[in-house]
């Protein structure tokens, strides 16, 4: 389908009682396959990836840690590991530290739970990784404090619960087909996290207070995603507006606001709100989320879009066009403008577009639902097309991260 671009929110450094990996919220920078008489704009909330990590101290400087290993055993290693989607050597790396008794303090064996479970999700093991939590219990329990443990943590307090491994929690219900059981723990981790943040004003902590509003709009964001992927566009407006009033000045939601305007028919008013985001662009005002590039090219999409909706897809090709000369890494103009090119009946130059993209930037281009689109062309095009699958599937297979479906190949 043709798809938009969502920033994610990154929690930064920050002074908090939590030790984790830290994921992207759900982000329409995903694409898919469509219907040409549809234009849809889906937020894939299972693309979620490790970005950043935040101190283990309850309220204390983030300049106390010099180094993610002094926060747990070896932290750095396992965090290069998740950049590079190595997911099946960071299982091997946990067991073998289990198996060496190398973790010697409790927010040790949360945080490398909280990496063997994101890893087993990446892996497409979900019952395992329920299981894992299954083992838990009870997040909020003393057991999981700081201060139940005054011998190993002196004058730290709060729970050692990674923020992620509650998220974990919530997600995996999804993953297994209980869409409903997700959505439930996710509205009920909203509730959570609003406390928190009652809890830290009420202590003037306002390092903490920016903290838990960041997690406030990421797990908005993960809910926006599953109802906009569902076609629930009262709620997902809802949602939009609430994040919208923490945030005025995000140019992406901004952006997904007029792409839920289009699901409902109102075309006008989406163009007003991409001329919105226009306006910001040409005002220098991006609140920091995007660079000049992602900027312009977040501008053009919004453009392309609204051609491709008047089914005008010449003038949306040469749109995209003009966003892969700026960024020949943005794999949603790449897709979109394969896709434009496919409705113009030009499946050759389509096809050269996507194996272009793929040669040239695969650790952008390498994306499911791409290939997916790609696979689709070829079965339009040749006759011989499960060879040429089988061909890209084994070229996806030495370059692919672990976590990569090799299933969107079809072969």
């Amino acid at each position: 389908m043709f798809t938009e671009s969502s920033s994610p929110a990154k929690d930064p450094d920050s002074p908090e009682s939590e030790t984790r990996p830290e994921f992207n919220p759900s982000s329409t920078d995903s694409t898919a396959t469509t219907n040409p008489n549809t234009v849809q704009t889906a937020i894939d909330s299972d693309s979620l990836e490790p970005t950043t990590f935040e101190s283990a101290s309850s309220d204390l400087p983030p300049e106390r840690f010099n180094s993610l290993d002094e926060l747990t055993h070896d932290l750095g290693s396992l965090h290069e590991l998740s950049t590079r989607g190595s997911w099946q050597a960071i299982l091997e790396k946990i067991s073998q530290a289990r198996a060496l008794f190398l973790l010697t303090k409790p927010h040790e064996h949360l945080t490398y739970l909280t990496y063997q479970v994101m890893a087993l999700v990446k892996l497409r093991r979900s019952d395992e990784a329920a299981h894992e939590l299954n083992s838990l219990h009870d997040f909020d329990g003393t057991h999981y404090r700081y201060e139940s443990f005054p011998e190993i943590y002196p004058n730290r307090k709060g729970s050692m619960v990674p923020f992620s491994l509650r998220w974990l929690y919530a997600l995996i219900p999804t993953k297994l087909g209980n869409r409903q059981e997700g959505l439930d723990r996710l509205y009920v981790l909203l509730d959570f996290v609003r406390d928190r943040i009652r809890d830290k004003e009420s202590q003037n902590l306002d390092d903490s207070v920016e903290l838990w509003k960041k997690r406030e709009r990421f797990v908005m964001s993960c809910l926006l995603g599953f109802h906009l992927g569902h076609k629930e566009f009262g709620v997902s407006l809802d949602l939009i507006k609430g994040l919208l009033n923490r945030d005025p000045l995000d140019p992406v939601l901004i952006s997904k606001l007029g792409s839920v305007q289009m699901q409902f028919g109102d075309i006008e008013g989406a163009k007003a709100t991409f001329d919105r985001v226009e306006k910001m662009l040409n005002e220098g005002k991006s609140n920091g989320l995007l660079n000049e590039t992602q900027f312009k090219n977040l501008v053009g999409r919004n453009k392309a879009l609204v051609y491709v909706v008047a089914k005008d897809y010449v003038s949306a090709v040469r749109v995209y066009d003009e966003c892969i000369e700026r960024d020949n890494s943005d794999a949603i103009a790449v897709n979109n403008k394969a896709l434009c090119l496919m409705y113009l009946r030009d499946l050759s130059d389509a096809i050269k577009v996507m194996e272009s993209a793929l040669e040239r930037v695969p650790t952008a281009a390498l994306n499911e639902s791409l290939v997916v689109n790609l696979c689709s062309m070829y079965e339009l095009a040749y006759v011989n097309h499960t060879d040429v699958k089988r061909t890209l599937n084994n070229w996806i297979a030495r370059v692919a991260p672990d976590d990569y479906d090799s299933s969107s190949t079809r072969v």
